[in-house]
C-alpha cells in the first residue's frame, strides 16, 4: 500500500449515552488561558480561582508516586487522564429525554476516556481514546470514606467510575487505565457532558465539515453537507450522533469527536482566541466551574507548566488515536484489547517517535480527509515519494490503529445521500 493512499481516520467503541469528549478540551483551554493571554488580570483571576474552586474538590490518585516540582524532570514525559461522565445535570437534563428521565436515568458512567501523553523533548502530544465498551479487568478501588470495592476480572471500562464509589470515581478510572497501559498517570480530570455546550459557546463555536449530510432522528441532528460552525446543543448532537455517520454503528462517531477536538485545538491557539481577554476569561471561568481534578492537578503552577510544555507543539505532533481493539469473542457488542497493536503503539510513544497513521479509511468509516488539507498559515507534511527514505523519528502505526493529527482536517462521512 503506497503512502498516498493512506488516510488518517478514527472510530470508537459502543457509546450509547451522550458523550462529553469535546468538553474535555476545556482543560487545555484553561491552561492556555493561564499562560498565553496578554492580560495579567486574567492570569491573576485564574490562579486565584483555581486555588479556591478546583482545590476544594480535588481527588487523590491512589498509589501515585511523589512528583518532582518541575515537569521538565518527569522522565519520559507525563500523562493526563481526561474523563467525561454522563451525569444528568439539572441545568441540562431536560434536553436528553429518557436518558435522564426514563429507565436509564441514574448512575454515572465514564463514557469518554482520553489519556493524553506529553513526551519529553522534543515535545509531542498523543491523545489515546479508549472505547467505553472495552472489556478489561477493573481493579479494587477505594472511595472517599475509605471503603474498598472488590476487583473484577472482566467488565466494560465505563463502569469504572461508578465502581470507585462516592468521591473515588476519577481515581478508579485512572487506576484501571494505568493497569491496562502500564502508564503512570500523573494528572487526571473529570467533566460532565453539559460542558460541551458551555465550552463551545465560550469560544464562539467550533468549525466542522460534512462530506455528506447527516440526519439522525435519535439525536435530532440535521445538517447539510459543507462547512459549519456549531455551538450549544448542536455541538453536543454532533458529538453524540452515530446513526448519521459511517455505517451507523457506535464505532463511527469517534471521527466526529476527533474532528471536533482537532478544530477546537486549532481555534484555541489561533489569533481568534489568544489575546482576546474577554473570550479567554470566559473560557477559563467555564473550565473552573466544570472541572473535578486530581490533587496533583490542583496546583495552578502545574497548569502553567503543562501549558508551557505543549504550547509550541506542531500540529503534526498532536495525534489522536483509538486504543486498538478486536471484537470480544464472547459478545459481538463489546471489544477487547488488541495486545499486539497496543504494544506497538506504546513502544512508539515511549521512544518519542512521530506517529504516522497508516489506516486506510473506507465508506463505512465516520470521516474522510478534507481536500485541500491545511488552511493558510498551517504547514502541511510533504507527501513522501516511493523513493523517499523513512525518517528514523517516524513510526508507522499498525493499520488497525485508527486516528488523525491536528494537521489533518477531516469531514464527517454522513450516511444520508440527498
Amino acid at each position: 500500500m503506497s503512502e498516498s493512499r493512506r488516510h488518517p481516520v478514527a472510530r470508537h467503541g459502543q457509546l450509547h449515552s451522550p458523550t462529553a469528549v469535546g468538553q474535555l478540551m476545556k482543560l487545555i483551554g484553561v491552561a492556555l488561558a493561564v499562560v498565553l493571554v496578554s492580560g495579567l488580570g486574567v492570569v491573576s483571576y485564574v490562579l486565584s480561582s483555581w486555588t479556591t474552586t478546583v482545590s476544594a474538590n480535588a481527588v487523590e490518585l491512589e498509589g501515585q508516586k511523589e512528583l518532582p516540582p518541575d515537569i521538565a524532570a518527569y522522565k519520559g514525559g507525563f500523562d493526563i487522564l481526561l474523563t467525561g461522565v454522563d451525569t444528568c445535570e439539572e441545568k441540562y437534563a431536560h434536553l436528553f429525554g429518557e436518558r435522564c428521565t426514563g429507565s436509564d436515568a441514574g448512575g454515572t458512567l465514564n463514557d469518554v476516556n482520553l489519556l493524553v501523553h506529553v513526551s519529553s523533548e522534543p515535545r509531542r502530544v498523543t491523545a489515546v481514546s479508549f472505547p467505553r465498551d472495552l472489556m478489561l479487568p477493573i481493579p479494587e478501588c477505594t472511595d472517599q470514606d475509605g471503603n474498598t470495592s472488590s476487583a473484577m476480572s472482566k467488565q466494560p471500562l465505563n463502569i469504572a467510575y461508578g465502581h470507585g464509589g462516592e468521591g473515588g470515581g476519577l481515581n478508579c478510572v485512572a487506576k484501571t487505565i494505568s493497569e491496562l497501559t502500564g502508564e503512570d498517570i500523573e494528572f487526571a480530570a473529570k467533566v460532565t457532558f453539559g460542558g460541551v455546550i458551555e465550552i463551545t459557546d465560550a469560544i464562539g463555536g467550533v468549525d466542522v465539515c460534512l462530506a455528506n449530510p447527516i440526519k439522525d432522528r435519535y439525536t435530532g441532528l440535521d445538517m447539510a453537507a459543507g462547512d459549519h460552525t456549531i455551538q450549544g446543543m448542536q455541538a453536543l448532537q454532533f458529538l453524540r450522533t452515530r446513526h448519521g455517520v459511517g455505517d451507523g454503528s457506535d464505532l463511527g462517531r469517534i471521527g466526529n469527536q476527533q474532528q471536533y477536538m482537532s478544530s477546537l485545538s486549532r481555534k484555541l491557539i489561533s489569533g481568534e482566541v489568544l489575546g482576546n481577554v474577554p473570550t479567554m476569561l470566559k473560557l477559563a471561568d467555564t473550565g473552573l466551574n466544570n472541572l473535578e481534578a486530581s490533587t496533583s492537578l490542583a496546583d495552578p503552577m502545574k497548569i502553567v507548566q503543562i501549558a508551557l510544555a505543549v504550547k509550541d507543539v506542531a500540529f503534526d505532533d498532536i495525534v489522536f488515536v483509538q486504543y486498538p481493539t478486536v471484537e470480544d469473542p464472547y459478545d459481538r457488542n463489546k471489544v477487547v484489547p488488541d495486545e499486539s497493536a497496543a504494544a506497538a503503539l506504546w513502544d512508539a510513544i515511549a521512544a518519542n517517535k512521530q506517529l504516522q497513521i497508516t489506516h486506510e479509511n473506507t465508506n463505512n468509516d465516520g470521516v474522510v480527509v478534507k481536500d485541500p488539507a491545511p488552511t493558510t498559515g498551517e504547514t502541511a507534511t510533504p507527501e513522501p515519494t516511493e523513493s523517499s527514505t523513512p525518517s528514523p523519528d517516524v513510526v508507522e502505526l499498525p493499520s488497525s490503529i485508527k486516528g488523525t493529527s491536528a494537521a489533518v482536517q477531516t469531514c464527517s462521512n454522513g450516511n444520508v445521500r440527498r
